[in-house]
C-alpha cells in the first residue's frame, strides 16, 4: 500500500519521491538513510567550505624565501680572538683630529723635519765671528718640548731631534711615564769657551751647540746630570750620554771637566780626528 504525506508532491528533504511502508518498518529505515545522506553531504560541504577558505589564506600568506628553496643565510659569529685583535677603525672624529694636529704640525715644521718644531728666525748677526745663518727657534724636537726655545742652526736641530729620537726617549723609556722636556741651560750665545778670557770662540757663538742640564719626566720628576750621573739613574744618564756621540761631533759631560759636571755640552763641529766624546 502505498500512502502520500501531506505535501507529498515533493519528497523528504525536497526531493520528489514516494515511500514505501513495508509490515516491517522499512519505510522508516529509508528515511532515517536519507537524513544521514543530507547530513553527511551537508559535513561535506563545509569541509570543501573550509578547504576553500584555507587556500585562500594560502595564496594572501606573503612568500617567503624558505617557500622557493632559499636557505636563510645563519649569520657567523666573529671569532672572539681575531675580533681582539683586528684593529678598530678610527672615527671620523679621530680622524678629523689627527689631520689638523698634522697641519698644525706642519705648520710649525722647520729643517724640513715634521718633528723638529719652530719658527724660522733668518740670520742672527752678532759681534766679531759671532752669529748664525739661517737660524731657527726650537720649541720641541721628536715629541719632546725644550723648557726654553733654542737658538741653532738646522744642522744641530737635527742632530738634537735624532739624538732625542734614537737615545734620550729609549734610553728613559716609562721611567716616570716617559720623557716630556729638556732642560735647556744654554743655546745661542757669543761668547768664549766655558766663558774663559782668551779662549777660541765657542760654538754656541755661532748656533752650533746646546746644553742640556736635565730631564723633565711625564710625572713631574726630573733627572739632573749633577745629581744622576753617579746617582739612582746614572746607568741612563751614561747610555744618553754616550749615544750622543755620533749625531753630534762634540759630547762633554761630568768626566769631561770641571766646567760640565751639571749638564752635557751637544755642538756639531766635526774634527779630522772624528767625534770628541768625553
Amino acid at each position: 500500500m502505498i500512502l502520500r504525506a501531506p505535501g507529498a508532491d515533493k519528497g523528504v528533504g525536497g526531493v520528489e519521491g514516494e515511500l514505501g511502508i513495508g509490515a516491517d518498518g522499512a519505510a522508516g529505515d529509508q528515511v532515517l538513510q536519507v537524513g544521514e545522506q543530507r547530513q553527511a553531504g551537508g559535513e561535506g560541504g563545509q569541509s570543501m567550505e573550509g578547504s576553500a577558505d584555507d587556500a585562500g589564506a594560502e595564496e594572501e600568506r606573503e612568500t617567503r624565501p624558505e617557500d622557493l628553496g632559499v636557505k636563510r643565510e645563519v649569520e657567523k659569529k666573529p671569532n672572539t680572538l681575531l675580533a681582539l685583535l683586528r684593529p678598530r677603525q678610527r672615527s671620523r672624529n679621530v680622524e678629523d683630529n689627527a689631520r689638523r694636529v698634522g697641519a698644525a704640525k706642519r705648520g710649525k715644521m722647520v729643517c724640513g723635519v715634521e718633528d723638529i718644531q719652530g719658527i724660522s728666525i733668518g740670520n742672527v748677526s752678532g759681534k766679531g765671528a759671532c752669529g748664525v745663518q739661517d737660524a731657527v727657534r726650537i720649541s720641541s724636537v721628536a715629541g719632546v718640548s725644550l723648557s726654553t726655545h733654542a737658538v741653532m742652526d738646522c744642522t744641530t736641530a737635527r742632530a738634537l731631534n735624532a739624538w732625542v729620537a734614537q737615545a734620550a726617549r729609549p734610553a728613559i723609556g716609562t721611567l716616570g711615564g716617559g720623557l716630556s722636556e729638556l732642560r735647556v741651560a744654554a743655546h745661542y750665545v757669543c761668547r768664549t769657551r766655558n766663558n774663559q778670557r782668551g779662549a777660541k770662540l765657542s760654538e754656541h757663538g755661532r748656533g752650533h751647540a746646546i746644553d742640556i742640564s736635565g730631564f723633565k719626566l711625564r710625572n713631574g720628576q726630573e733627572l739632573s746630570v749633577l745629581r744622576d750621573w753617579s746617582g739612582n739613574h746614572a746607568k741612563v744618564m751614561r747610555a744618553m750620554h754616550k749615544a750622543a756621540c755620533g749625531p753630534f761631533g762634540t759630547v762633554l759631560g761630568p768626566n769631561a771637566d770641571r766646567f760640565h759636571r751639571d749638564h752635557f755640552h751637544l755642538d756639531t763641529a766635526r774634527y779630522r780626528a772624528g767625534t770628541y766624546c768625553r
